[in-house]
């Protein structure tokens, strides 16, 4: 099976962006940063997601975002799904923290369930195909809507959701255009995605 061992963003300042990713976040080997000063504005087509086990991670995880430099996109509030919040970071990538319980339960504040990166895709069914094709496995689908997929313990969960609704959740206009600057690193072989997605072997 195909699988997110990591992920790479590309950035203009790198040791700026890896001290802002160690300091906010920690995920250790599961996001490296490289050097590009590939042009790129506006929306990326893309989010990261720290999916946590209680609010109070959220809001420890935010907290360390903002005080190492992310701008506040959404403040973490309830929803019908949970609770959560949206940053973006000095680099430009998208983050949100969230977690589908609305109660403290007990465990570690810090303390990381699922990294997900969620895909905004020009046509979803089509980018779902193509991704069956490339050896990954459906675990949840919607329709045209939404689509995740199985990813093993230890590594970055991939979903694909469609650009406008995901611009919409992540709280920034839909246009953009250029480089994604993110490099997504997979145990098989290298390709490139409908919507212009690298992956690399690792």
């Amino acid at each position: 099976m195909t699988s997110i061992a990591s992920i790479t963003i590309e950035a203009s300042e790198p040791e700026a962006a890896s001290r802002f990713y160690e300091d906010a976040f920690g995920l250790g080997d599961l996001l490296a940063v490289r050097p590009s000063d590939a042009p790129t504005t506006g929306f990326r087509a893309y989010t990261l997601s720290l999916v946590l086990p209680q609010p109070s991670s959220v809001d420890s995880y935010l907290g360390t975002a903002i005080d190492a430099g992310a701008t506040v996109l959404k403040p973490a509030a309830k929803s019908l799904w949970g609770y959560g919040g949206v940053v973006q970071a000095p680099d430009g990538a998208i983050w949100k923290a969230a977690t589908p319980s609305k109660k403290e339960k007990g465990r570690p504040v810090r303390e990381i369930d699922e990294v997900v990166l969620l895909i905004g895709a020009s046509d979803v069914a089509a980018s779902k195909q193509f991704y069956v094709d490339h050896g990954l496995t459906v675990e949840r689908s919607f329709g045209k809507k939404y689509v995740e997929f199985k990813a093993p313990a230890g590594h970055v969960k991939l979903g694909l959701y469609g650009r406008k609704a995901l611009s919409k959740d992540a709280g920034v206009p839909v246009d953009g255009e250029g480089s994604h600057r993110l490099a997504i690193v997979n145990d098989s072989a290298a390709f490139t995605d409908p919507d212009g997605f690298v992956w690399e072997g690792a």
